[in-house]
C-alpha cells in the first residue's frame, strides 16, 4: 500500500515537471519568434533606408553635375560677351578724372600743399609700404592701386575733410575710405614704426647731445611732454576721457630730439589721466626704472663733484624728478639766481617738444578735430601721423606758415598739472650737478 502511494506521488511530480518544461519551451519559442521578427523588421528598415539614401545621393550628384554644367556655361557666356558685373562697384567718372589730374597735372607746390610732402618723399614712402598695400587683381574686380590708397589716406590725414568729401573727391565709396584709413594706418605702424621712431643710439645719440648742448642744456637726449588729441564722446567710460578743459581726448606722450623728431611715443591714455600717471604707465618709464635710471648707455655719463650725471630727458613740472628725467625747480619765489638760470635753460631746451607738437598737428590736421572714428582706431592714426611727421622732418620738407595749428576756442589744450610727490635725494643731487656745469 505504501509503495503504491509513493509511486503515485512520484508520477504526479514528474507530470508537473513535464508541464512546467513544456510551458518554458513554449515561452522560449515565442521569444525566439519575436526576436526573429524584430531582426526581419530591422533588416527590412535598414534595406529601405539604404535604398532611400542611395536615391538621395544619386539625385544630389545629379543636381550638382547640372549646377556645374550651368555655371560653366554661364561663365563661358560671360567671358565670350565680356560682360562686366555692375554689382561690384559704381563708376565714378569725376573721381577717375580727379585722380588722373593729381598724378599728371599737380606740380610740386600743389603736391606739398595737399599731401604735406613732396612727390619724391611720397614715392619713397610708397616704396616702403607697397608690399603691404598692394592687393591681388582678380577676374571679377580690379583693386585700387597702392599709390591711390596711400594718397586717399594722406589727403584725409592732412585735411579736416569728412569721409564723404574724400570719397566724392577720389571717386570711391564712403566705406572704402573708412577701410583704407584702417588698413593704411595699420600698415604704416607695422612697417615703419621701428624704422623711424626709436630712442637715439651711437652717432644719433651723440648728435642729440650736441644739439641740446647748443641749445644751452648739456647731457640731454630728448624732451618729453604730452598733448591731447580730440575724440568723439566714447561709449565706454566717457567721463575718463574728459580732460580738465571739458572736452574728450586721448593723450599722446612723446619724446622729441633736438631736431623736432619723435624718438618715443605712447598714445591712447584717456584724456582725464594726469601726465605723471601717463608716464608711469608707459613702456619708457618701465624701461628706465628696470635699467636703474640709465635710459641711455652708462658710458656716456659724466661725473661732476662726485655725482654721476647720466644722459637724461627733460620735462616740465607735471613729471616726477628722476635720475633719467630732469625738471625745473619749483617754488619760484624762493629760487637762487643759479636755480633761475637752470630753469630758463631747461625751459628753452624743452621748447623742441612744443614745436614738434605744433608741426605735427599743423601738418596732419585730422588731429585738430573730433574724428568720427572708433576710439580703438585713434592710437593707430596718431602713430601713423607721428611716423609721417618724422619722414617729412628727416627729408627736410618745408612747413608752410598757413599750416600753423590753431585749436578752436572749445578745444584749447588743458593747463599743466604740477606733480607734487616727494623728490628723492639722488635725482636732486643729479640736478644740482647739472646746474653746476651750466
Amino acid at each position: 500500500m505504501a509503495v503504491g502511494e509513493q509511486f503515485q506521488t512520484n508520477a504526479l511530480i514528474i507530470t508537473s515537471i513535464f508541464h512546467m518544461l513544456a510551458r518554458q519551451a513554449m515561452f522560449f519559442r515565442h521569444v525566439f519568434d519575436a526576436e526573429r521578427r524584430i531582426a526581419h523588421i530591422r533588416e527590412d528598415c535598414h534595406t529601405k533606408l539604404s535604398r532611400s539614401r542611395d536615391r538621395f545621393e544619386a539625385e544630389r550628384h545629379k543636381r550638382l553635375r547640372r549646377y556645374r554644367r550651368l555655371k560653366a556655361a554661364a561663365l563661358q557666356v560671360c567671358l565670350q560677351q565680356q560682360v562686366e558685373r555692375k554689382l561690384w562697384k559704381r563708376e565714378w567718372t569725376y573721381g577717375q578724372a580727379f585722380w588722373s589730374s593729381v598724378l599728371n597735372k599737380f606740380d610740386d607746390e600743389q603736391w606739398r600743399e595737399h599731401f604735406r610732402m613732396s612727390r619724391s618723399t611720397f614715392e619713397s614712402v610708397l616704396q616702403l609700404l607697397e608690399p603691404a598695400l598692394s592687393k591681388q587683381t582678380t577676374n571679377w574686380r580690379k583693386p585700387l592701386e597702392a599709390r591711390q590708397r596711400l594718397a586717399i589716406v594722406l589727403w584725409w590725414l592732412a585735411t579736416p575733410s569728412e569721409y564723404r568729401n574724400v570719397a566724392c573727391l577720389f571717386g570711391v565709396g564712403i566705406s572704402t575710405v573708412c577701410v583704407l584709413v584702417r588698413q593704411v594706418t595699420a600698415a604704416i605702424k607695422r612697417s615703419l614704426l621701428k624704422r623711424f621712431i626709436c630712442l637715439p643710439t651711437g652717432d644719433g645719440l651723440q648728435s642729440s647731445l650736441r644739439g641740446f648742448t647748443e641749445r644751452g642744456y648739456p647731457m640731454c637726449a630728448g624732451a618729453v611732454d604730452a598733448t591731447h588729441i580730440p575724440v568723439i564722446t566714447p561709449k565706454d567710460r566717457p567721463h575718463a576721457y574728459c580732460n580738465p578743459r571739458g572736452w574728450h581726448s586721448v593723450v599722446l606722450q612723446a619724446v622729441v630730439d633736438h631736431s623736432c623728431c619723435f624718438t618715443d611715443i605712447y598714445v591712447g591714455s584717456p584724456g582725464g589721466t594726469p601726465d605723471a600717471r601717463v608716464l608711469t604707465s608707459s613702456p619708457l618709464y618701465k624701461k628706465a626704472e628696470n635699467l636703474d635710471g640709465y635710459l641711455f648707455p652708462r658710458e656716456n655719463a659724466r661725473t661732476v663733484n662726485g655725482v654721476e650725471i647720466p644722459v637724461h630727458l627733460i620735462g616740465d613740472a607735471a613729471y616726477p624728478l628722476k635720475p633719467w628725467l630732469m625738471k625745473e625747480f619749483s617754488q619760484h619765489e624762493r629760487l637762487t639766481p643759479e636755480q633761475c638760470s637752470f630753469n630758463r635753460r631747461l625751459g628753452s631746451a624743452r621748447t623742441v617738444v612744443q614745436n614738434a607738437f605744433a608741426r605735427l598737428k599743423g601738418r596732419w590736421r585730422c588731429l585738430l578735430k573730433r574724428n568720427n572714428v572708433d576710439i580703438a582706431l585713434v592710437p593707430d592714426i596718431v602713430t601713423a601721423c607721428c611716423i609721417l611727421h618724422n619722414v617729412c622732418e628727416l627729408n627736410k620738407e618745408d612747413f608752410l606758415p598757413e599750416w600753423s595749428a590753431e585749436l578752436g576756442e572749445d578745444l584749447q589744450e588743458p593747463d599743466m598739472e604740477a606733480f607734487h610727490g616727494d623728490e628723492a635725494l639722488g635725482p636732486q643731487a643729479v640736478r644740482q650737478a647739472v646746474m653746476s656745469i651750466l
